[in-house]
């Protein structure tokens, strides 16, 4: 919210040169999105622990968030004037995070202020989401699906036994800017032109309005195949650089807004379209979940992962005092991210 409104000022400072700032506006989005994406899925770790229980909540949770989503747009989006785009990019959003939510606003051409309304909406929701959860989600899930607590014993989880815990509540950017991150940063952004040059080769094969989702695919795709090189799973410094680059797309894209133009029905009809697809995907979630046999933690924290993102899914595994749902969450998450704009170009199409 803070880079938004930072955004928003800076678009209306009276000194700033309109057409000069035009240009920049144009070229910052398409060439951000394009170099995070790979670099965000470079740290995703894929393995095959417990991959039946990770199976199942993923595939309760893309069923849950798609029906949610059509749910939505029939009580809600139809009414939008980008309604289908509008579902496309928050199903992106609900199965991957906030970097799937870039890449499907740029694939369907979505105005900058419908785009700042959802990130904004998405904030309000997530909030009352975790308030749920935190207040009485976890205790109602366990006593619904007839479980006790797990582990009792742990008050909290040790930093040192779990890293994802550690690494979410360090600020890491900094290790950027030291001589090996740096070395390490340049290898990064060598390997992602390389993708990037790629799949704009594959995406110019095909007829020139499906250029951007095929090059957003493409990139996905590979950076997803380049996560099991050896060489890229020592990169600890990828996701954060990938993550500072939506960080100044979100500067760039609310700089272009304009509320001036915004109604009000259209922002409560929105705000209406994602609450029901949020709220609504975590009770399908829970009922399918409940009818394949998965314990209620995993079922919470891999609806945190697709909602929230994996960063959240460490807090709400220490909530729950409860360790081995944490690897349940994160891969339930990377494959949300993995999987998001592919998903959300397909909700789009079908809306």
């Amino acid at each position: 919210m803070i880079l938004y409104a930072l955004g928003i000022g800076i678009a209306n400072l009276p000194f700033i040169p309109r057409a000069e700032m035009a240009s920049i506006q144009d070229i910052l989005p398409n060439v951000l999105v394009p170099l995070a994406i790979p670099m965000m899925l470079y740290g995703c770790k894929f393995t095959g622990k417990a991959a039946g229980l990770q199976l199942k909540v993923v595939l309760s949770g893309i069923v849950s968030v798609s029906l949610a989503v059509a749910l939505g747009y029939w009580m809600f989006g139809k009414t939008l004037d980008e309604g289908a785009q509008i579902g496309g990019i928050i199903t992106g959003m609900y199965t991957g995070g906030t970097v799937n939510a870039a890449a499907l606003q740029a694939m369907l051409k979505v105005e900058s202020e419908t785009f700042i309304l959802i990130n904004s909406y998405d904030i309000l929701i997530s909030f009352i989401y975790f308030v749920f959860l935190f207040a009485f989600g976890i205790k109602l899930f366990r006593r619904l699906y007839g479980e006790k607590i797990v582990r009792e014993d742990v008050s909290i989880i040790e930093e040192d036994d779990v890293t994802g815990y550690r690494e979410a509540r360090e600020n890491s950017y900094g290790k950027l800017a030291t001589r090996v991150g740096l070395v390490q940063l340049g290898k990064i952004l060598a390997l992602t032109v390389a993708v990037a040059a790629v799949s704009a080769g594959v995406a110019m094969l095909f007829p020139g309005g499906y250029f951007m989702v095929i090059f957003i695919l493409m990139i996905t795709t590979l950076g997803v195949a380049c996560s099991f090189l050896p060489a890229v799973k020592k990169f600890d410094v990828s996701y954060d650089a990938g993550m500072y680059l939506i960080y100044i797309f979100s500067i760039t894209i609310a700089s272009m807004a304009d509320f001036s133009t915004l109604s009000l029905e259209s922002g409560v009809g929105l705000l209406g379209f994602m609450a029901v697809a949020v709220f609504i995907s975590l009770g399908m979630h829970a009922v399918l979940c409940r009818m394949m046999k998965v314990d209620a933690d995993s079922m919470t924290i891999s609806s945190v992962a697709f909602i929230n993102s994996p960063p959240f899914v460490p807090m709400v595994s220490a909530a729950m005092k409860n360790r081995d749902a944490l690897v349940t969450g994160l891969a339930a998450g990377i494959v949300g991210y993995a999987i998001g704009n592919h998903l959300g170009v397909i909700i789009a199409q079908l809306l």
